[in-house]
């Protein structure tokens, strides 16, 4: 273990240890309010129990595995308590993943104040579903928490299930075979034998059957999720954490991923703690969810964070809160805010003709496609999980082949006779018919190169029902998507692109269009589809300009 923490110090780029002499007592059980016994695995250096800050990491992927990490991170002056949550890795309890984290993390929280190796400064640190479980406990905590480092996470759970309303299904079905054998050796044997099961399973229907087919038996939580599918469900409140972000008072560090699909989700966790008066600090990097890259700069960032509020050393805090990576120019910048202040919206207009230009467009009629279930629009790109075993590329992509397919509208614009950098968010405002009332859109921001290349930005989907949103006096529909946010940099003589289409499956669970409860839903019925672009329906995307 000293060994692979020297390496891994290294290959990360860390500080320097402060001492290899780390203290490990494993197994230490932790009551819960039930009389649930949770197991956790306490790291310390030796002589610094009882006086150096202890960091809190709560998570279900095995101590074992985190134990690199707890090491790590001991040897440059921590106390580190790693905890399996309820259910997982020797904790008692069921495993009901996400809705049991407030209560279980905020009892910890109460032991580790009664340890007799406590100092006071409780930090929390981790990424996905170990950045949620910090959010699950941070407003409880109030100001007992000292701060805060949460990586490529989400706060609401139920957002973070049905972005735009439609099933995560890539995401939370390889989720899923991760979790039936989450050990380092499961690990391995899916980055060297594959997850063909995952892979196979993402075409059946019904989504009920899908847990099967991937892990041999029923999954009780899975088939939960699809059972509650409408927004605003009370079932989901014990994993909806967003709303209570603006009351912690804990310094927050925050990073994420241009290609990250919790990256929305983090976005919103930032904008309200900015409403709030707060000043997070925020990363964001050209990374997708399973890059390791964006791992060394977390910890590094982390400590650097936990140094400045747990021990008042500010020299490795930078100044300005807010540092992006801006694609395109591939090159770091640094700002007190996100989006920076001297942005400005500007609109870009779909045309006839595939055009897109920054004016608005003359009369004309509809585009149309059909968009059939039985032969989805592919999800290709973009931010996707690329998880072991997964024969997946996230991040940007070549979209050509994409959109040569009848089902996928593209409007683009003529080559830029000037730099144009996309800082902040994106939306599209589409005003679209169907021929059903259940449907899907989804909109794509590409950068067109010289070559003809077209390279995926940003993209998102919106998931319409009867009545939602309500019907124009024409029978339209006007829709406003919320793309992911960017900074991007479309060199002079690319182009602008827009993508128009109804899927992206499997990484969202196709619209059947039959309006079938999602978790049985069996039959497909082909979308005859418009998109308008005249005077009385200006479609556009909207874009957050920094020059």
């Amino acid at each position: 273990m000293t060994l692979f923490s020297r390496i891994l110090g290294r290959v990360l780029k860390l500080p320097p240890a402060q001492t290899r002499d780390v203290v490990v007592r494993k197994d230490l059980r932790v009551p819960m309010r039930d009389g649930v016994m949770l197991l956790a695995d306490h790291y310390a250096p030796r002589g610094g129990e009882g006086r150096l800050p202890t960091i809190l990491i709560r998570g279900p992927y095995g101590r074992r595995g985190g134990g690199f990490f707890g090491r790590t991170i001991a040897e440059r002056g921590y106390q580190v308590l790693l905890q399996g949550v309820r259910g997982t890795d020797g904790s008692g309890g069921t495993f009901d993943p996400f809705r049991q984290e407030r209560d279980d993390g905020l009892d910890t929280l109460r032991w580790i104040e009664e340890q007799p190796w406590y100092y006071g400064d409780p930090l929390t640190f981790g990424a996905s579903y170990l950045g949620f479980a910090q959010w699950a406990i941070a407003a409880g905590a109030g100001d007992r928490l000292k701060a805060m480092s949460v990586q490529v996470a989400f706060s609401d759970f139920y957002d973070a299930v049905y972005p735009g309303g439609a099933f995560a299904l890539q995401t939370f079905i390889g989720w899923i075979g991760l979790m039936s054998n989450p050990s380092v050796l499961g690990y391995l044997s899916r980055v060297i034998r594959g997850d063909s099961k995952s892979e196979r399973a993402l075409d059946r229907l019904p989504l009920r059957d899908v847990d099967r087919a991937v892990t041999g038996r029923e999954v009780p939580y899975y088939r939960r999720w699809l059972e509650h599918d409408a927004p605003g469900e009370s079932w989901w409140a014990s994993a909806r954490h967003g709303d209570a972000v603006a009351e912690v008072s804990a310094p927050v560090h925050l990073l994420g991923g241009w290609y990250d699909f919790f990256l929305p989700h983090t976005m919103r966790d930032y904008a309200s703690l900015r409403a709030a008066g707060k000043r997070p600090y925020l990363t964001i990097g050209p990374w997708h969810h399973s890059s390791f890259a964006w791992t060394g700069v977390a910890l590094n960032e982390a400590l650097a964070f936990f140094d400045a509020h747990a021990k008042g050393e500010r020299s490795r805090l930078r100044d300005q809160p807010v540092r992006v990576y801006v694609t395109g120019a591939d090159e770091w910048r640094y700002y007190p805010e996100f989006p920076p202040p001297e942005t400005w919206v500007k609109r870009w207009y779909l045309h006839d003709g595939g055009r897109l230009a920054p004016e608005p467009a003359a009369p004309f009629q509809p585009d149309r496609y059909r968009y059939d279930p039985a032969d989805p629009t592919p999800s290709v790109g973009g931010p996707l999980l690329a998880a072991p075993g997964l024969n997946v590329k996230a991040g940007p992509v070549d979209n050509r082949k994409l959109e040569r397919r009848p089902d996928v509208l593209v409007y683009t614009s003529e080559p830029l006779v000037r730099d144009l950098e996309v800082i902040g968010t994106v939306a599209a405002e589409l005003l679209v018919r169907s021929s059903l009332g259940h449907t899907d859109i989804f909109a794509r921001l590409c950068d067109v190169h010289p070559s003809g290349r077209s390279v995926n930005v940003c993209d998102a989907i919106l998931r319409v029902t009867p009545g939602r949103p309500g019907p124009e006096a024409d029978g339209t529909l006007r829709l406003r998507i919320e793309l992911w946010p960017t900074a991007h940099r479309f060199k002079r003589n690319h182009q602008l692109r827009l993508q128009v289409s109804s899927g992206a499956h499997p990484r969202y669970a196709r619209n059947t269009g039959s309006g079938e409860p999602l978790a049985i839903a069996t039959k497909l019925v082909p979308a005859n589809q418009e998109v308008f672009h005249d005077p009385e329906h200006p479609s556009s995307v909207i874009l957050t300009v920094l020059n």
